[in-house]
């Protein structure tokens, strides 16, 4: 009996996992799609529209995920999951016949909803394992975040060659059919082959169901979400217009940059979930955000090229100009030697560069036949400097802070049951809650930051900022916890 028990388990992991990877590839579309629909001239959206269109399926599948978690303790996963997924692929469907971006906003928050998958699927997974197993397996479960890298990978390949290479733009339309296909697909096959388990019912009142939220606690755990779920969910989209504009790769290159954060963060949550068992997960969190400081700050500078006045020539004595060239400038018979400019400056600079490259030079501003006294300025200086932001050591930086994301989301989780242990329910779906308004709002807050400043590093800017808040506040609580102990 044990053993059948353990299959049936493990079959409700499988079935799970599986629905969850596909709700989270769909629910990563409008990054794939909208970056396609704008670079082709489609839609002419700006970047504050762009950041809505990715925030806005982000947003409904987080605030309802509290409701729809309840409706899984009490009608089981099977029915909440199954329905879920071929109700889902109806707006997703129809979202192949929007005009505009009222329509497509529309579209987007009504199949949004595959997001609150992940309150169903904690729920069903967490239902059919004992407590001792509970780490693992939601780690197991937690790896459908990989969804993520197959939308960023395979949709833009589908996107080209469903459009003929670009010159059937309008074909673009069915990829969201293909992916409505796939709801439907998966939601009857939830239907046919898992089995339908509710939880020990408890009898609480709703006020005594939310007491925990008022433990401050809740919200720090919250924010912490916020940075590692949230931020990744905002850049498994973002990464995609932000490699197009900043390197000017195509849309499929930028997918593949793309899918090397989201599918390694996804997956290494298992890792995260047994080293936070392993070696506590408040050292794993003080290890993650401080990473997250230091990745974001070197994410910081943007790629740029900067000109300065730069070191001059004065005359040492009064004089004659006798002679005057870009090279040389001889006041009677003394001669000024000046810096030219490199040719490396005059065309594109090498996409090869990894640190920044300086080059000095001289303009004359004397020509022969003038009289120029002691100290008069011969020849002003200008300085360049330009930074390349090399691609591949952007692309790896953000690969390591997506791992090291991945690794915060399990330390997050497993910090809340040791100090909720009777509440893991409506604690871990505030915090989820939490965490997925951050998928919404900092797509949003990107495109205003991009709007304002005109810099796309302006986000690295924000998640900086984002970091050392999440720093401070865990170790003020730590040591405050500490002097009353």
């Amino acid at each position: 009996m044990e053993n059948t028990v353990t299959i049936k388990a493990h079959k409700m992991l499988f079935f799970n996992t599986l629905a969850f990877t596909v709700c989270f590839a769909v629910w990563m579309l409008n990054g794939v799609l909208v970056a396609f629909l704008v670079d082709n001239d489609i839609y002419k959206w700006g970047p504050v529209e762009i950041g809505w269109l990715l925030g806005i399926p982000i947003l409904s599948g987080s605030i309802f995920r509290l409701p729809i978690g309840m409706l899984t303790d009490k009608y089981g996963g099977k029915w909440v999951f199954g329905l879920l997924l071929l109700v889902c692929a109806i707006p997703l469907f129809l979202l192949s016949y929007v005009t505009g971006f009222a329509g497509f906003a529309f579209m987007s928050f009504c199949y949004g909803l595959v997001g609150t998958s992940f309150a169903v699927g904690i729920a069903n997974t967490s239902v059919w394992y004992p407590n001792n197993k509970q780490g693992l397996v939601l780690g197991i479960f937690g790896a459908g975040n990989a969804g993520a890298a197959i939308t960023t990978l395979l949709a833009p390949t589908l996107l080209k060659s469903l459009t003929n290479n670009g010159t059937e733009l309008e074909n673009w339309r069915l990829l969201p059919q293909i992916y409505a296909a796939s709801l439907v697909l998966m939601g009857i096959l939830f239907l046919l082959f898992t089995e339908n388990k509710k939880p020990a019912q408890t009898i609480k009142t709703i006020g005594a169901m939310l007491s925990p939220l008022r433990n401050i606690r809740v919200w720090r755990f919250g924010l912490m979400y916020f940075l590692v779920f949230g931020c990744f969910v905002a850049f498994s989209q973002w990464l995609i217009p932000y490699f197009i504009n900043v390197y000017a790769v195509s849309l499929i290159t930028a997918g593949l940059f793309a899918s090397l954060f989201s599918f390694p963060s996804g997956i290494i949550r298992i890792l995260g979930g047994w080293m936070s068992d392993k070696f506590g997960a408040r050292k794993i969190l003080y290890s993650v955000l401080g990473l997250s400081v230091f990745i974001s700050l070197l994410l910081v500078i943007p790629k740029m090229e900067m000109v300065s006045p730069g070191k001059g020539i004065m005359a040492l004595k009064k004089g004659t100009i006798t002679f005057a060239s870009d090279s040389l400038i001889k006041v009677d018979e003394l001669e000024y030697k000046l810096n030219q400019k490199k040719q490396h400056f005059n065309s594109e600079n090498s996409q090869s560069d990894i640190l920044p490259v300086k080059d000095n030079w001289h303009i004359p501003l004397v020509k022969t036949g003038d009289q120029v006294i002691a100290k008069q300025l011969l020849a002003k200086g200008e300085t360049r400097i330009s930074f390349q932001a090399n691609i591949m050591i952007f692309a790896f930086l953000v690969l390591i802070l997506g791992i090291v994301w991945g690794i915060g989301k399990s330390a997050v989780y497993k910090h809340i049951p040791d100090y909720f242990p009777n509440e893991m329910g409506v604690v871990g779906g505030m915090v989820g809650l939490i965490g997925g308004l951050g998928g919404f709002v900092c797509p949003i807050i990107f495109g205003y930051l991009l709007e304002g400043t005109g810099l796309w590093t302006s986000c690295w800017m924000f998640i900086l900022a984002l970091s050392v808040l999440c720093l401070w506040w865990m170790n003020k609580a730590i040591h405050k916890d500490e002097a009353v102990h």
